[in-house]
């Protein structure tokens, strides 16, 4: 529960501070340590919904179609993300197949499904059941999405193969290209900023209007 909305913690050190939302282009830093303990995000938050939109039409494009068929003497060979884990596991690379499907598949789709979850509009005021518990689990998981890390694989694999057979990339290849820029602008978005606007400003704002009414003739 959120007792003191006037108050903010360095999760560095822990030294508490009186809070003063940054104006813009500001950053407020911890006086003990110098660490950031909260910025001025303008119109970014506006943002987000539309990104992560964008990012799940993406990811399904990605995991849809194949990422690039490879010709050579006359015979041709593609296949999709979930294909290439199946083909892995058949070959007794479990663990390897395991990685791939958490880090480019299950832990990016999870995250974007919790942002969607938290960011589509509600008739209610109040932040949304689970919020808490999701923001952390966003959170702890946010290290593990690696589809970058997968496409600049993809790639020298690509330039590779590129000596000694004929590759045409497929619909999927461009479709993580542009998964992989919009994740970089969604996960920029830290989660502590979800926190800030979707719970610590509207207790700011009860406390500022309990206060005006008390302070009312």
């Amino acid at each position: 529960m959120l007792e003191r909305p006037d108050l903010i913690v360095c999760e560095q050190c822990d030294a508490v501070h009186h809070r003063q939302p940054p104006g813009a282009c500001e950053i407020a830093r911890c006086q003990r340590c110098g660490a950031e303990l909260e910025r001025h995000i303008g119109r970014r938050y506006e943002r987000l919904l539309p990104l992560t939109v964008a990012s799940l039409i993406m990811f399904v494009i990605a995991n849809s179609f194949p990422i690039v068929e490879i010709e050579l003497q006359g015979l041709s060979s593609r296949t999709t993300l979930l294909g290439a884990v199946f083909t892995l596991n058949q070959d007794g690379m479990s663990l390897v197949a395991m990685l791939v499907l958490a880090t480019t598949i299950l832990f990016p789709l999870v995250q974007l499904l919790i942002l969607l979850y938290l960011l589509v509009p509600s008739v209610r005021q109040s932040p949304r059941p689970g919020f808490k518990w999701l923001l952390r689990m966003m959170h702890a998981i946010r290290p593990w999405g690696m589809v970058e890390v997968f496409l600049l694989g993809v790639l020298v694999a690509l330039v590779k193969l590129s000596h000694i057979a004929n590759v045409i990339p497929g619909m999927a290849l461009w479709a993580f290209a542009a998964l992989t820029i919009l994740l970089t602008a969604v996960v920029s978005f830290s989660p502590h900023y979800l926190w800030q606007l979707l719970v610590v400003a509207p207790a700011v704002t009860t406390g500022l209007h309990h206060a005006d009414r008390e302070a009312a003739p």
